[in-house]
């Protein structure tokens, strides 16, 4: 498997050591150097990139700001001088946290969590010449919860719960929900998009684990998780293709 990478810095000397790093990762392949966000969003345009390497403080718009730009599957390596900005980071939904000034060392275990997040969500090899033919769904994700990493089944996983830094995450076979630190946008560019649904700014569903749905609200048991109306167009679209009768 090799990613697709960019690496994003306004210093000249962080740029090219970045670059020297990526080259050097058998599993990384360069595909633009940016000494800006401008420049990165432009890169970002042409193609699908597996990850990138951002800087944080940076002229204009900072690596922060985006990094919420980043859309679907894009895993970001944030680089920084300030570890004042590592919670930041994480809050965003970004894979790992690089603190300046670091060696290949370090660069390569970030890179290397990333992989791992690409091989357990994607887990048949896909290659970049084939224009991303793999498009195999992924049965289960590897969560950091308690300190442990924990493997959940996709199919197991009744719907997501946002709460402030934290997400929860429900499952049919538990009565007590599973604890992370990541986003709600983070998960849902994860999960496969025909059957996780966001119908809340705090939920996102599993359609094939929901048997009842009343009113604006859908039940699992004794718990009701509430439809927007932001989210209830697609919601109703997703699930009137597995829906019989009028």
């Amino acid at each position: 498997m090799t990613l697709s990478t960019i690496i994003v810095d306004d210093e000249p000397l962080a740029l090219d050591l970045l670059q020297r790093y990526v080259e050097r990762t058998p599993f990384l392949s360069l595909k633009a150097r940016c000494s800006g966000s401008s420049e990165a969003i432009e890169a970002l345009s042409y193609g699908d990139i597996d990850v990138a390497f951002l800087d944080i403080q940076m002229p204009g718009m900072n690596g922060l700001e985006l990094s919420r730009l980043i859309g679907e599957r894009t895993q970001v390596v944030f680089t920084t001088a300030f570890d004042r900005y590592a919670l930041d980071g994480f809050k965003v939904g970004a894979a790992d946290y690089l603190l300046k000034p670091f060696d290949y060392t370090e660069f390569l275990r970030a890179a290397s969590k990333v992989l791992r997040w690409y091989t357990m969500t994607q887990p048949l090899s896909k290659d970049k010449t084939d224009e991303r033919e793999d498009k195999n769904i992924p049965e289960y994700i590897m969560v950091k919860s308690d300190y442990k990493q924990v493997r959940i089944a996709l199919s197991n996983i009744l719907y997501i719960e946002g709460v402030k830094d934290y997400i929860k995450i429900h499952l049919k076979d538990s009565q007590k929900p599973i604890m992370t630190l990541s986003s709600l946008k983070a998960m849902e560019d994860t999960l496969p998009g025909d059957t996780f649904v966001r119908i809340h700014r705090s939920f996102i569903v599993n359609i094939s684990a929901v048997e009842v749905i009343e009113r604006s609200r859908i039940v699992f048991g004794k718990e009701y998780v509430p439809i927007s109306e932001s989210y209830r167009e697609n919601f109703d679209r997703i699930l009137g293709k597995k829906t019989i009768g009028g």
